[in-house]
């Protein structure tokens, strides 16, 4: 909200100077982005009437002019601009004047002809931007020899207000007052609206079929004006110094209605219109040219103003050409209205647009200012257009208008939150500024929240309200008192931080990814993904939620990789969502990549890239946090992610919780990503999942250790093997360990020898060699019966 510091003076004007008051608005929570004067600085320019004007005899394009400046002597002035005539008023820079930029006037002679003094355009008294056509022409009842300056109030600032979408009723001087009057303790006086009397009995039908979207309409008839009447200079300036561009009175006195009460409107050309009004929604495909000369499809969700034959302008949003208001318009209808927030909102971004009528219906408009924004804007162009008016045609369905509920404040919550107890008369001042009607009771308030305060519904608002009114900087500083006892500890379970302790610890960077992720690369990653499609996304790339955290990461890679950085060790803890949006279940996940080389970079270091084995290591001392590491095993098998032979399901006591392994190549040359690259993806319950310690007597008797080595068909896997083996060691084995695995000569070709050591101890004796014999023999004949394994010699 950008505004004048003198047009909000005339409302409230507090005993403060311009930085003060801008720092009275700020603590009101409403925060002051620039604070800036109307106009360049210049001094010596007065108010001149142009008496009389000749063909410069020694230029075409020159004239020479005779100006009346008030000092009691025509002054002779050479002019070039086109636009110069006789009776003109301009402002006028006598000789010795000195105009923005530090340009002082001089006398001179322009083609051998005396100048004294300079006619001034809006650019050159730096109140316009760019280069203006012509000069400065002034209304006919400017003061002659009156200082401009002081004349158009230039001793003025502009200050724009960055506002929350929550407080749309401070987007106009009515309720920017309103906060002003609050945080200042001033009173507000609000301009005197009275109703304009209608000169005749004309009304236009008008009809509302979606009365929830538009519970309020007004309407009304204005006959016979001139929109070629001049808006007055001191209108044009209010709404250049908020930000708007003079265009004519019609467009002009809706601005600045919207601007002074908050209340956007529209005029039509009431000849354009054709049977009646209609509010209703856009038909399929219904098209519409807007008044900035973009034709826009409709949808059939979007609320429009027609007649009996066509769309005439999108609701709350902006209107359309064919009925919009030209040189030829002779009668207007005139419109106000009440739209609900969810009826606008995003409407205009649909079709690309932000308008000021937009901007304020997305965030909420005082339904009670409707009446009497149009009594003002009726006023106001009766006073500069002329014309007859009509009576107001209303459509109003009271139960769909929004009411604003009464919120009872607790007397021991508002002290209990501020840290100070506050008097009733304090608090009942401030809920009267505010325009809200308090009852006190025994134990708290009773607040009826007015028509214009959307943002307030609950008790917490109505606190942070007597926060702010009441200052900031007022409340008492006191340092917090917490009792804090002691949290319980769940030794059964491993906190999700030691888990990216332990991947910080092994050289990875933890990444937090979007949890929404382009379909294509979903599609390719996982090609029999079902999760729910957004349906308002950022962009096209990021309108899925991820289904996997694999997208997530590789995107992260390919960004790396794309900056030259090759060596990459990623891991992220997230949710993955599942199925479709009613059935939907969001998993949380813990994922990893690594890609690059082994080791970094160094003189000692060797230039071997990574593989599958160092992911599965990093995946075993991952596992190995919880306590539990023997029931976890790494199962062959397939996923559309991955590549076929180097990938595996990895489980806990037989279920299936995650899968690792090279990034499948076929979706690695599509990417374009050339080196290797090795994902992994576990349930976090799986992995947050331990044990609690318990203690066991450590044996006092020897250890008993025997070396196995197996030769088995190249295809047998070893994992099942060493299963197999362990669960026929017997309850002593303590420790065993697979320390080769080989082929190569002495071992048959399609054969492999793997090496076990086997480790035996007894809790209360020494094992003797019989019993350990049999043990062996257990082990290599279970080998032999399921593996076909044989002992190698």
């Amino acid at each position: 909200m950008k505004f004048s510091e003198a047009w909000l003076r005339e409302w409230v004007s507090p005993a403060l100077d311009t930085q003060a008051l801008a720092d009275a608005i700020t603590m009101a929570g409403l925060e002051v982005d620039a604070v800036e004067p109307v106009g360049a600085i210049f001094q010596g320019v007065v108010v001149a009437e142009v008496v009389a004007k000749s063909q410069h005899p020694n230029a075409d394009k020159l004239n020479v002019c005779q100006v009346d400046d008030g000092s009691g002597e025509p002054v002779q002035v050479v002019c070039g601009a086109p636009n110069v005539d006789i009776g003109q008023k301009v402002p006028f820079a006598r000789v010795g004047a000195v105009l923005p930029e530090n340009f002082k006037i001089k006398k001179a002679k322009l083609r051998g002809v005396e100048s004294r003094g300079m006619i001034c355009s809006a650019s050159e008294l730096g109140l316009e931007e760019g280069r203006s056509e012509g000069i400065y022409v002034l209304p006919q009842d400017a003061p002659v020899g009156e200082d401009f300056r002081a004349w158009l109030q230039l001793d003025d600032h502009t200050i724009e207000v960055d506002l929350t979408p929550n407080r749309g009723d401070c987007l106009s001087l009515r309720g920017m007052a309103r906060e002003v009057g609050c945080v200042t303790g001033t009173e507000a006086v609000e301009p005197s609206i009275a109703p304009v009397e209608a000169r005749h009995d004309a009304q236009f039908p008008v009809a509302v079929s979606d009365e929830e979207r538009c519970p309020r309409y007004l309407g009304r008839i204005i006959r016979d004006v001139d929109v070629t009447a001049s808006t007055p200079l001191w209108m044009q300036e209010r709404l250049r110094r908020s930000g708007i561009r003079s265009i004519d009175p019609a467009v002009d006195v809706t601005n600045y209605v919207m601007l002074e009460l908050g209340q956007p409107m529209h005029a039509f050309d009431l000849d354009a219109l054709k049977g009646g009004i209609e509010v209703r929604r856009a038909n399929a495909d219904e098209r519409l040219t807007l008044l900035d000369g973009q034709e826009v499809v409709l949808n059939e969700d979007t609320l429009v103003i027609a007649d009996q034959d066509r769309a005439l302008a999108i609701a709350g949003v902006m209107g359309g050409e064919a009925t919009g208001v030209t040189g030829e318009t002779r009668n207007l209808f005139l419109e106000a209205a009440y739209f609900s927030p969810l009826a606008v909102a995003g409407k205009a971004r649909d079709f690309g647009l932000h308008t000021d009528a937009s901007h304020r219906f997305e965030r909420g408009v005082d339904p009670e200012i409707t009446r009497p924004a149009m009594e003002r804007a009726t006023e106001l162009l009766i006073a500069i257009v002329g014309g007859s008016p009509g009576p107001i045609t209303e459509v109003m369905q009271p139960a769909h208008l929004p009411r604003r509920p009464d919120v009872e404040l607790r007397r021991e919550r508002l002290s209990a939150c501020l840290g100070v107890r506050l008097s009733d008369e304090e608090i009942h001042r401030i809920f009267q500024s505010l325009g809200m009607v308090s009852t006190a009771a025994d134990q708290s308030w009773h607040v009826q929240i007015p028509s214009w305060r959307f943002d307030v519904s609950i008790e917490e608002d109505l606190i942070e309200e007597v926060a702010r009114i009441h200052g900031y900087n007022r409340l008492p500083v006191r340092r917090p008192q917490a009792r804090l006892g002691l949290t319980t500890d769940d030794e059964a379970s491993l906190p999700l931080r030691h888990l990216r302790r332990h991947m910080v610890s092994r050289g990875y960077q933890e990444a937090v990814t979007y949890s929404f992720v382009s379909p294509d690369l979903q599609a390719l990653i996982t090609p029999d993904a079902v999760s729910p499609a957004l349906a308002n996304p950022i962009s096209s790339d990021m309108s899925v939620m991820r289904h996997s955290l694999f997208p997530g990461l590789i995107k992260a890679l390919m960004h790396n990789l794309n900056r030259q950085q090759h060596r990459v060790r990623l891991f992220e803890a997230g949710l993955v969502f599942q199925g479709e949006l009613d059935e939907l279940v969001q998993t949380p996940m813990f994922g990893g990549l690594i890609c690059g080389s082994r080791d970094v970079e160094g003189w000692s270091a060797h230039r071997d890239s990574v593989d599958f084995y160092d992911l599965k290591g990093d995946l075993e001392s991952l596992v190995a946090l919880g306590g539990k590491a023997d029931e976890w095993t790494f199962v062959a098998a397939t996923h559309p992610a991955l590549h076929p032979g180097r990938s595996a399901q990895l489980c806990r006591d037989g279920k299936v919780v995650g899968w690792l392994g090279a990034l499948h190549p076929g979706s690695r040359a599509q990417l374009d990503i050339k080196p290797e690259v090795y994902v992994f993806e576990v349930e976090q319950a799986a992995l947050t999942q331990g044990a609690i310690p318990q203690f066991k007597p450590l044996s006092r008797y020897p250890e008993v250790r025997r070396d196995l080595a197996f030769v088995v068909k190249e295809e047998v896997e070893i994992a099942p093997l060493v299963d197999a083996i362990r669960s026929r060691a017997g309850d002593w084995l303590t420790q065993w360990q697979l320390f080769d695995v080989y082929q190569g000569k002495g071992v048959d070709d399609g054969d492999k020898s793997v090496a076990l050591g086997l480790t035996w101890q007894h809790p209360s004796r020494t094992l003797n060699d019989e019993e350990i014999n049999q043990l062996i023999a257990d082990v290599v004949e279970v080998a032999q019966v399921r593996f076909g394994a044989k002992l190698r010699s």
